[in-house]
C-alpha cells in the first residue's frame, strides 16, 4: 500500500515540479487568494499541447491542490520536500529502474513512519470467539444504567476538559521551499 502511494507521490511531484514559481498571491487577508498561471507553467515546461496535463490543471482537484498548497507559510510535508529538493535525484533515476525502486521504497518507509510515529506500541487484537460460543446459554443480562452516575461522570469529564489545553498535533508552520524554477523542467 505504501509503495503504491509512494509511486503516485513521485509521479505528482514530477508532474508539478516548479509549480510554486507560477503561483501568484493576490490577497492575504482575510483568507489568501492564490492564482496559478497555467499557461506560464505549460509554456515554460514545453507542454502546451499536452492534453493530459492540461486537463489535470483544469480540474477541480488541481484547484483544491493550489488552494491547499499555495500559501507560502504552512506546514510542509514529504511532497513539498520532493518538489523542492529531490528534483535532481528524480531526473537521475529516470533511466535507472533499480535506483527508482530504491527511492520508492524509501518514500514508502517515510510514509509508514509518518503514519506510525510510535511503532513500538503494540495494539492488542480482540480474539475471535471460539467455535460454538454462540450456542452457550450463559449470556448475562445487560446491567441497568444508573442515570445519576452517568451525569456525574459527564460533568467530571467536562470539568476536566475545560481546564485542559486543546489536543492538537504539533505541526509547525514554516516557509514552504519554492524549489527550482519551472523553466528548468523542459519535457519532451
Amino acid at each position: 500500500d505504501k509503495e503504491v502511494r509512494a509511486i503516485f507521490l513521485r509521479l505528482f511531484a514530477q508532474l508539478f515540479q516548479g509549480y510554486r514559481s507560477c503561483l501568484q498571491l493576490i490577497r492575504i487577508h482575510a483568507e489568501p487568494v492564490i492564482h496559478f498561471h497555467k499557461a506560464a507553467f505549460l509554456g515554460q515546461r514545453g507542454l502546451i499541447e499536452n492534453d493530459f496535463l492540461t486537463k489535470v490543471l483544469n480540474g477541480m482537484a488541481f484547484a483544491g491542490f493550489v488552494s491547499e498548497r499555495g500559501p507560502p507559510f504552512r506546514t510542509c510535508d514529504l511532497f513539498d520536500e520532493l518538489v523542492a529538493f529531490e528534483v535532481e535525484r528524480i531526473k537521475a533515476e529516470e533511466g535507472n529502474p533499480p535506483k527508482m525502486i530504491k527511492h520508492v521504497r524509501e518514500l514508502a518507509e517515510q510514509l509508514f513512519k509518518n503514519e506510525n510515529p510510535n511503532p513500538h506500541i503494540a495494539f492488542q487484537k480482540v480474539p475471535r470467539p471460539t467455535e460454538g460460543s454462540h450456542l452457550r446459554v450463559h449470556v448475562l443480562p445487560f446491567p441497568r444504567i444508573n442515570e445519576g452516575r452517568v451525569q456525574e461522570l459527564l460533568q467530571e469529564g467536562l470539568a476536566r476538559s475545560q481546564g485542559a489545553p486543546p489536543a492538537t498535533r504539533g505541526d509547525k508552520k514554516c516557509v514552504v521551499p519554492a524549489g527550482p524554477p519551472v523553466g528548468m523542467f523542459i519535457c519532451s
